[in-house]
């Protein structure tokens, strides 16, 4: 945390995602609780799926980038670039343009997709492989951290139809501290020099996938990493609605709501770095996606018959009842269970690619997980739409049930796929946990449990 080679790039990433959840929250509460319509609920989901967008068609082209030059330079530029979209996204709060502040939303998604590959990609060049696991756990609290503080600004400067002045001064006071810390991060030199960026996205994209899928244990990553990314968009496109029009609840509990999920999963984040000290152990990534069904389910049957209340209510009161205290505590285990499961998944990424093309695996990550989490944002916004559907559109519960559900069958499949020792993870937990020991040559257990049974029974 004080170290040139992690710090510079940790504050880099913190103020980054500061503005990012900041511009998006901010159009949340002036869709949800100020402009309103009928189809507010799905147009809070459509914003969300214009910044993922990007992420799915530059990915490729961040990652070549990434690779052929020097990642602290090309993290530099992005983050000045940044400070002129600030600009635009101004320009649209002062007028309370819809179409202003998602056309900012969409050139924060640009850099954002152009800056991810640096971001994951440079960690390893920093950190020696056992570091990994911590130096995630840190890099995603202080997302989630960011994304607390955001909602939490966001819903002070959107309150009675915004300010535009705070909205203004926070916006560009972190665009700036973003730009300054890149320019302290230390230059980690062109891992692939060779290489020719290619100008056609959709080849350079194809070309990351096909790459990705050649190696099963990256391909495997990727998928998962990619669950815990729609799942996180989905749960969040969800929250301020079930709060507005299943409780009717004030912007007050959204935003407590809010900071309770981000919390949570620094908080999971944090365990899932601890469970793993230092290495590869995926058996939390099985243990948080049933968790994720179970507490998403538990939240689905909690509100699906729950009459909301007759005037707005605060969080005091929302806490001070059953239903509202057992939906906050499920939302907490939600996303420490999201912590559990993201964690050693992205670390096992970063290890397992190589140094030459890690930036265009964590790209080819991006790409899957844009993907999915485009497909599953638009499909819930679309199962919203009660223009669209009418009487058939599902309810904020319901689509929390289906998301429960399909968290538990996914779960299911990881838990038959894990490309590492369930046993040795087990093993190295709970000798770490209970005995407090730290057990090293866990893999050879595996190669000599055959010959040793083998000689047992001679």
């Amino acid at each position: 945390m004080t170290s040139r080679r992690f710090a510079p790039l940790f504050r880099c990433q913190f103020f980054s995602a500061f503005n990012d959840n900041f511009l998006k929250s901010a159009l949340g509460f002036l869709i949800v609780f100020h402009i309103g319509s009928e189809g507010a609920a799905s147009l809070n989901t459509l914003a969300l799926a214009i910044f993922i967008a990007p992420f799915f068609i530059l990915s490729g082209l961040g990652g070549q980038l990434a690779d052929r030059f020097d990642k602290a330079v090309v993290a530099r530029s992005l983050k000045l670039a940044e400070i002129f979209v600030v600009g635009i996204a101004i320009a649209g709060f002062a007028t309370h343009s819809v179409p202003i502040l998602f056309a900012a939303l969409a050139l924060f998604g640009i850099i954002a997709a152009l800056f991810g590959p640096v971001k994951y990609g440079i960690l390893p060049d920093h950190l020696a492989r056992a570091e990994l696991p911590t130096g995630n756990a840190l890099v995603e609290a202080a997302t989630f951290m960011a994304i607390l503080l955001g909602t939490i600004a966001a819903s002070f400067v959107a309150r009675d139809g915004g300010s535009p002045a705070a909205f203004s001064a926070l916006i560009m006071t972190f665009a700036v501290l973003c730009w300054v810390s890149s320019l302290m991060i230390p230059r980690t030199g062109e891992s692939a020099p060779e290489l020719i960026v290619r100008s056609n996205i959709a080849i350079s994209t194809a070309d990351l996938l096909k790459h990705l899928w050649a190696d099963s244990r990256l391909w495997w990553a990727g998928i998962v990493t990619s669950w815990f990314c729609v799942v996180g968009a989905v749960v969040l496109s969800l929250l301020l609605p079930l709060v507005k029009n299943v409780l009717n609840g004030t912007e007050q509990v959204g935003t407590v709501f809010l900071a309770i999920f981000t919390v949570a999963i620094a908080v999971g984040s944090g365990l899932a770095a601890w469970l793993a000290a230092g290495r590869i152990v995926l058996l939390p990534t099985a243990i948080g996606a049933v968790l994720l069904g179970v507490f998403s389910l538990d939240i689905g049957w909690a509100t699906h018959s729950l009459a909301p209340a007759t005037s707005p209510i605060g969080i005091g009161a929302l806490l001070a009842t059953p239903p509202g205290l057992r939906i906050a505590i499920d939302l907490a285990g939600l996303a420490i269970s999201g912590g559990l499961f993201i964690v050693p998944s992205f670390a096992a990424v970063q290890a397992w690619a190589g140094a030459d093309h890690r930036a265009r695996v964590v790209a080819a990550c991006n790409v899957l997980n844009a993907g999915f989490m485009a497909i599953g944002t638009t499909a819930v916004g679309l199962l919203q739409n009660e223009t669209l559907l009418g009487s058939y559109a599902l309810s904020t519960p319901t689509l929390f049930l289906i998301t429960g559900a399909a968290s538990l069958v996914a779960a299911v499949a990881i838990a038959r796929t894990t490309p590492t020792n369930t046993l040795s993870d087990l093993l190295s937990i709970i000798f770490r946990v209970f005995y407090r020991l730290e057990v090293r040559g866990l893999e050879n257990v595996e190669k000599a449990g055959t010959q040793s049974l083998s000689r047992s029974t001679m």
